[in-house]
């Protein structure tokens, strides 16, 4: 696992995806803390944070669509799939890896909660219950992109697919103020990403959403594992 994780982190900063998914994030985390935090004065993250869901959005994709798509559409699949490496492995080294990156990207984040400290006193627990339902809804969100690049060999395809799941996933919010049936309502407000992490930019830690995201990123990887295993059966 340990060769291919670093074979892929390689990969991203030996190309521009890397740079320009962190170049994006921070680009559009320090547009949007300018006006949300910076301008009206406001020592409240939750709104920075609240925002980057749908910005994340678009993100997602540019980390995630080559993942796999290239291996299949240079054939390179076919090296990995007769290599004494296990699936899992596999799996596991190219989803670190695009979470390392992500990481990377939220670790440089944390100049907003220092920039805030220096002109008033935010409410720490709250800013890390903040960062904690962030980060494991990208993981999340990038589990999911894996899965859908383990599907083609079509970098753009994967890249659309994978927004439009997430841009679908982000309007089960609407559905459930929609929907007066109230089975229907808990039903949706449980499968629902967006509205679980409210509760963490509420300062809130939930056991029950933290298993739900894992449960989620766990079962996408499993996902993409079970694509990897069929392909190699089939050889």
């Amino acid at each position: 696992m340990k060769a291919i994780f670093n074979r892929e982190l390689d990969e991203y900063f030996n190309t521009p995806i890397g740079y320009v998914f962190v170049g994006f994030f921070v680009f559009l985390t320090s547009w949007i803390f300018s006006y949300t935090n910076v301008l009206t004065q406001n020592a409240d993250l939750s709104s920075l944070f609240g925002n980057l869901t749908l910005v994340f959005m678009f993100l997602v994709p540019i980390l995630t669509m080559r993942l796999i798509s290239e291996e299949k559409n240079t054939k390179t699949e076919q090296l990995l799939l007769t290599s004494p490496i296990s699936v899992t492995s596999i799996v596991c080294g190219k989803v670190f890896a695009a979470f390392s990156v992500f990481i990377l990207a939220l670790a440089i984040s944390l100049i907003y909660p220092i920039i805030i400290s220096m002109f008033s006193k935010p409410q720490v627990s709250e800013i890390i219950a903040i960062y904690i339902g962030f980060f494991l809804m990208g993981i999340t969100y990038i589990s999911i992109g894996v899965f859908i690049s383990s599907l083609t060999e079509n970098q753009i395809i994967s890249a659309v697919a994978t927004f439009a799941i997430l841009f679908v996933l982000n309007l089960v919010d609407m559905l459930s103020s929609i929907i007066t049936y109230p089975i229907a309502q808990k039903i949706i407000s449980y499968l629902s990403v967006t509205m679980r992490y409210n509760d963490f930019t509420n300062g809130l830690v939930k056991i029950d959403s933290v298993i739900y995201y894992l449960s989620v990123t766990a079962m996408f990887i499993f996902l993409t594992g079970y694509q990897f295993e069929k392909r190699r059966f089939k050889k």
